[in-house]
């Protein structure tokens, strides 16, 4: 049993027809924007540089701490700002991705990478990861001895 052959020509006419009706009321594709027309942009590029500069001067702050990080809660609040710093820089490149702004989008990765480094160099020695361990909390310190007495009592006053 074959079929008959089928006629292309008035098949592709009837398609052509079906075409040139244009699209029907219901699961009719969405259109897409013209070629040379601008992308839709998601966001304002306000809030898109204010990510990245936020994130910048954050990654920039890191080398220059202020204060201790070598154990306890200097070091949680160090963490914590190279974590600002990391989302921050997240927060920028989502946007900048969004905004399909270029410049944006690499320094947010930058920034990224930079902070992601600044929080492994002190997390790693941590977890047992490096040759050097350090600890998360700052050892007690004992408390110190009374001074010791003298066996001579103190000379009378005149």
């Amino acid at each position: 049993m074959t079929e008959p052959p089928r006629n292309w020509d008035r098949e592709l006419a009837d398609i052509d027809r079906v075409i040139d009706k244009g699209p029907g009321p219901a699961g009719a594709p969405a259109r897409l924007p013209a070629p040379g027309s601008p992308p839709v942009v998601k966001g304002s590029v306000a809030m898109t540089w204010f990510w990245v500069v936020l994130a910048l001067l954050l990654a920039v702050a890191l080398p220059i701490w202020p204060y201790g990080k070598a154990c306890g809660l200097q070091f949680f609040f160090y963490l914590g700002a190279a974590t600002l710093a990391l989302l921050a820089g997240v927060a920028g490149a989502l946007s900048s991705w969004a905004g399909r702004r270029g410049l944006a989008h690499v320094l947010s990765l930058v920034v990224v990478v930079w902070a992601g480094a600044m929080v492994a160099r002190e997390v790693l020695p941590r977890v047992g990861y490096a040759a050097q361990s350090e600890t998360w909390l700052c050892p007690a310190t004992p408390e110190p001895a009374p001074p010791a007495r003298d066996a001579q009592p103190a000379p009378a006053a005149p």
